[in-house]
């Protein structure tokens, strides 16, 4: 559905990461973790592409969208009045499993954080007796400190990687994996390919289920383009906008 969202808030959560909190009621009411908008981020048609966006909170008639500002497109979002309007597509794709049966973990590194929120706040909703391990990784300390935040306020476990050591493990959030992850546990994941590509091969050799959701260039977010394609196993290619953005890791070829 197209909607036009008006913006309620515009956070700068550190110089180059913002979250902006939006009116949206009907695609608020029709959201479900792991799927997108696509957004037009100007008032005109330049730039003439929409740009894709997770949806990172659910709260009434509200949406949230977190995003870093990575060009032209992101910066003038970035630089939208409160109480402007934004057009709109959405909400896009197949999103997270929310099966609480069996125990879940959520990994992301990034702004592949951005979807894991909304599902983290569903599954603890299901079950609010249920442990919810997460893995959150990023370059550094700013990056982290307010996702931290919303994810301990649900009642998770957080655990936390960063590129340069000033937060938690000084590594990749991938060597948190066999220290956390829960006995027959079903993984969800964010964030760039190498890191998805490495929690699909440990969920493979260790016997978990796991869903990940690609981060990719989008042109359109309806499949009419193909600008998104990814191999798969079985042959032939999927589009991300359309048959995901989440899939089973072994529905993807890795390379």
């Amino acid at each position: 559905m197209q909607e036009k969202a008006e913006i309620l808030a515009m956070r700068a959560l550190t110089g180059d990461i913002y979250r902006c909190t939006l009116r949206a009621p009907q695609i608020a009411a029709a959201a479900r973790p792991g799927q997108f908008v696509m957004a037009r981020v100007s008032q005109g048609y330049d730039p003439l592409l929409r740009r894709p966006f997770s949806i990172h909170r659910v709260a009434g008639a509200t949406i949230e969208l977190l995003f870093k500002v990575v060009g032209r497109g992101t910066a003038l979002l970035a630089a939208t009045a409160t109480a402007a309007s934004l057009d709109l597509v959405g909400p896009l794709g197949h999103g997270f499993s929310e099966d609480v049966t069996s125990p879940v973990l959520l990994l992301g590194g990034g702004m592949g954080i951005a979807p894991l929120l909304f599902l983290a706040t569903r599954l603890r909703a299901a079950a609010p007796g249920q442990a919810l391990p997460v893995l959150l990784g990023a370059r550094e300390r700013a990056e982290l400190v307010a996702l931290i935040e919303d994810f301990t306020r649900l009642g998770c476990e957080v655990h936390v990687a960063t590129d340069d050591g000033s937060l938690g493990h000084h590594g990749l959030v991938t060597d948190l994996f066999e220290q956390v992850v829960p006995a027959a546990a079903r993984v969800a994941a964010c964030g760039p390919w190498p890191m998805l590509r490495a929690v699909a091969r440990l969920c493979r050799e260790q016997g978990h289920a796991c869903e990940v959701s690609l981060e990719t260039m989008m042109a359109c977010g309806l499949a009419a383009c193909l600008g998104c394609a990814v191999a798969r196993p079985v042959g032939g290619y999927a589009h991300v906008c359309k048959d995901g953005p989440v899939f089973a890791a072994g529905e993807v070829v890795w390379g």
